[in-house]
């Protein structure tokens, strides 16, 4: 079966969304982050502002400056060049090596979700470490990455009942993703380590270090070196 053909969809009084796929899926993200890279590269008359999600691209505009129709017109010209599901990643991926503690009280959820997907602990954190995660989109919170894709026996539910809290730097997994929190925050995701890298931080420029398309790879380390770490950031 092939892919269903992008749509070009209005958003608001001056945005215009183009959806490659109504779900998460390794092709349509691809397309998203492949378009938007090529549309940053020459932007269509009017448009002031561009962002990837996890599957879509969010194109805003100054309407004094060109209207809804012709921007759309430009965007299924843009569209109708390649199959862009199949296109390049953009080429500014940046290669993040993120140091992370697994299991214990940093990660108190290790054992059910290694045993949710038919593994040892150990052989669950080796699956993670082995895997170069993509930076599939920013969102939730300022600076907070999803990361995919696990293999598909990674593809475990999100719990029943929500975590009221996990700290900023824990490691959750759902659904083939990794998210590294940027800040202490409820979630539904299963926690299985922490790392003392800043997703987000406001004193330090850019604040916010990862961007959509750059590949993360996290490196375990032994619980000791967790303080360190944190003070130094990384």
């Amino acid at each position: 079966m092939s892919d269903p053909a992008p749509e070009i969809l209005p958003l608001g009084l001056d945005g215009v969304l183009v959806r490659f796929a109504d779900a998460l899926s390794e092709a349509g993200n691809r397309a998203a982050l492949a378009f938007c890279a090529a549309v940053q590269q020459e932007l269509p008359t009017g448009v002031t502002e561009t962002a990837t999600s996890l599957t879509s691209v969010l194109l805003r505009f100054r309407p004094d400056e060109t209207s809804r129709a012709r921007l759309e017109d430009d965007l299924r010209g843009r569209l109708s060049l390649r199959d862009w599901c199949s296109a390049p990643l953009p080429e500014y991926r940046t290669l993040w090596r993120i140091p992370a503690v697994f299991g214990g009280r940093h990660g108190p959820q290790l054992d059910e979700v290694a045993d949710a997907v038919g593994r040892s602990p150990d052989q669950a954190v080796d699956d993670i470490a082995a895997t170069e995660l993509r930076v599939l989109a920013i969102g939730f919170a300022p600076g907070q990455p999803y990361l995919g894709f696990l293999e598909d026996h990674w593809n475990i539910p999100r719990q029943a009942e929500v975590n009221p809290e996990v700290p900023r730097g824990a490691v959750v997994v759902a659904v083939r993703q990794v998210i590294p929190f940027a800040n202490a925050a409820p979630t539904g995701w299963w926690q299985i380590g922490q790392t003392a890298f800043r997703c987000y931080a406001r004193e330090v420029s850019p604040p916010i270090p990862l961007r959509a398309g750059d590949t993360v790879r996290f490196e375990p380390v032994p619980a000791r070196d967790f303080g360190r770490l944190k003070e130094l950031g990384t």
